[in-house]
């Protein structure tokens, strides 16, 4: 028996997802799989019973229960545990909310299995893997500022402006460079257009 077997804990709730990285990392020689979930909101106990060295665990899952809220929390009660953030989304915070609550690295689903087990063991090493420049979508969120992804934010969850100027504490004027800004960033004639091309393409998740 190899006793230095990474174990690991999926937390994804597509089924047949789930199912095959079960399979593919039980078939790594350093890997075993010692429990999976559907829903992030247990993963803080299914981590206090079965100890994995590592989680596995998708952003947004069964229920819409958030993965990187789940991430801070097992990483403020077990900080031992490494965790791994896995995405099909490229949204453009998930990754600066992800570094924010401590999660180790971050791998996209359609990165393929090598580069999935290059993560895995990379991060049981102690060394944290996040993409590159090269690898977000062209919408990424380095081209917004802080206050843009605001209002693209509460664009795509159907606020009016009237409700964006109330919720940032700005005046009317104050909110349509930012807007136009963003337009001019991302080729769109409208910003409601913008948040419907947004949330089709997983950029944003809205936080209903």
């Amino acid at each position: 028996m190899n006793t230095n077997m990474i174990k690991i804990l999926i937390v994804e709730d597509q089924t047949m997802l789930r199912d095959s990285l079960e399979h593919i990392i039980g078939e790594q020689h350093d890997m075993e799989v010692v429990g999976t979930s559907a829903n992030a909101s247990k993963a803080l106990e299914l981590c206090r019973r079965l100890k994995p060295d590592l989680v596995l665990m998708d952003v947004v899952t069964e229920n819409i229960a958030n993965g990187i809220t789940s991430a801070a929390q097992i990483r403020q009660e077990l900080p031992d545990i490494k965790i791994t953030i896995m995405t099909a989304f490229p949204e453009i915070t998930f990754i600066d909310e992800a570094k924010k609550a401590g999660v180790h690295s971050y791998v996209y689903k359609y990165s393929g299995n090598d580069h999935l087990f290059y993560v895995i063991r990379s991060t049981m090493k102690g060394v944290g893997t996040y993409p590159g420049p090269e690898d977000h979508h062209p919408l990424y969120a380095d081209r917004f500022t802080e206050k843009e992804i605001t209002v693209i934010r509460l664009v795509c969850q159907g606020k009016s402006r009237s409700e964006m100027i109330e919720a940032m504490g700005i005046t009317s004027s104050a909110i349509k460079p930012i807007i136009t800004s963003i337009l001019d960033k991302t080729g769109f004639d409208s910003i409601t257009k913008f948040a419907i091309y947004a949330v089709s393409r997983g950029l944003i998740v809205p936080d209903w």
